[in-house]
């Protein structure tokens, strides 16, 4: 990152206080009172969060600390039982995944979703929003759909090429190695354009050789003023390129800050510590 990138993000976060629910200069994302309830169990319970626009924000907790659910919720693959959030300064709780992700907010997943017997390229057309062709009018219409078929295409073949996919975009997207199919997912969700991104654990089951791939792509996306909030459990992964850091523990905000605020803190260290304490004894480990 340029000497002007890295004062850019120091000032987005400027007066930004390490204390749950701080205030931002410029929150993309804002959400309160955002809960859900699995029989007896709260797995999510936020009262306040705000996103600052432009940066990296990691999510992070101990296995089970609703994480996973949290991300679900605020983009329309759950049914929160209370809360409102707001992104660019719209409501947006209440929208469906596929509204969200046309409000400007996409997301990834922790599994990969993409479609193994279709070709690469063709899991990137179906990232394309606002499709012309695909109305019952616009069938009608070839000269148009078939414009916009041809600048969807070179949109696709321009991302494959970023993510260096472009000489697979022929082969069948199940024949991609893991990190690949991240990549692929991540280009997928650029399709659209989006303002911010949420990546969910996009590291879990990449080979080393591509990591540092990924975490070029998710610093460029910043770079480029893009907003990213990701799930990740690799403490080194989460030190080196968030620019803040919110964690959840039993649903709840337990902290956020800068990356120094967060290796300091103390209830941060107690709650991983009494998490890996409770796994060991029960041998087993809980899901996000």
């Amino acid at each position: 990152m340029s000497s002007d990138e890295t004062s850019g993000t120091v000032e987005r976060m400027a007066g930004a206080e390490p204390v749950p629910g701080s205030a931002k200069t410029d929150p993309i994302l804002v959400a309160d009172g955002v809960r859900r309830s699995f029989g007896g169990l709260k797995a999510v319970d936020v009262e306040h969060l705000q996103v600052q626009r432009g940066t990296i924000t990691a999510l992070i907790g101990p296995n089970g600390a609703g994480k996973s659910t949290l991300f679900n919720l605020l983009t329309g693959f759950d049914r929160v039982d209370a809360g409102r959030w707001t992104f660019e300064g719209r409501a947006i709780n209440g929208r469906r995944g596929h509204q969200v992700a046309r409000a400007g907010m996409v997301r990834t997943f922790q599994l990969t979703k993409a479609l193994t017997r279709m070709t690469v390229l063709d899991n990137m057309l179906l990232g394309a929003g606002g499709q012309f062709g695909e109305r019952m009018a616009g069938a009608f219409l070839r000269p148009v759909w078939r414009e916009q078929e041809r600048n969807n295409t070179r949109r696709a073949m321009e991302l494959l090429e970023r993510f260096k996919l472009v000489d697979k975009r022929d082969d069948m997207a199940g024949s991609l190695s893991g990190g690949q199919r991240k990549l692929l997912e991540m280009a997928r969700a650029l399709m659209t354009d989006p303002t911010m991104i949420m990546l969910d654990e996009p590291m879990a089951g990449v080979n080393p050789a591509l990591v540092q791939s990924l975490l070029a792509h998710i610093t460029s996306l910043r770079d480029e003023g893009k907003t990213v909030l990701f799930v990740e459990h690799d403490m080194d992964v989460i030190m080196g390129i968030s620019d803040w850091i919110v964690v959840l523990a039993q649903g709840q905000v337990i902290a956020e800050g800068r990356p120094s605020d967060i290796r300091s803190n103390q209830q941060v260290i107690d709650a991983y510590l009494g998490a890996q304490e409770e796994t060991a004894a029960t041998g087993g480990s809980d899901d996000d």
